[in-house]
């Protein structure tokens, strides 16, 4: 399995309501300095829950269109995240997951 699809599969367990940062999720998949590969993997991601990720302060990340953040924040606030000066509140709505099993010890995806 390939970087980018263990992302994807991650991203897919978060439950509506909560959120996890991209830190968390490569340190999930066993990559915890890969953040910004989590977040290129999220580029093109169709059919997962992209909008429940979040930058390491519970804010929503900077793009080239404003148009996409916004779509974030209703997406979130929808679900019932609440933000408090711009940030979701990381104590009460992060995920806990449980981390992947998808590497070996000498770092090559399985599968």
């Amino acid at each position: 399995m390939s970087f980018r699809a263990a992302v994807l599969k991650l991203v897919k367990k978060i439950p509506r309501g909560r959120v996890a940062t991209y830190g968390q999720l490569a340190t999930l998949l066993g990559r915890p300095r890969s953040a910004r590969a989590v977040g290129q993997a999220l580029r093109r991601a169709d059919g997962v829950p992209w909008h429940r990720v979040v930058n390491a302060q519970g804010g929503i990340s900077r793009r080239s269109r404003m148009s996409g953040m916004m779509t974030q924040r209703l997406l979130l606030e929808q679900e019932g995240i609440v933000f408090r000066r711009g940030r979701v509140v990381l104590v009460r709505f992060r995920w806990q997951g449980r981390r992947l099993n998808l590497f070996r010890n000498d770092g090559i995806l399985r599968g």
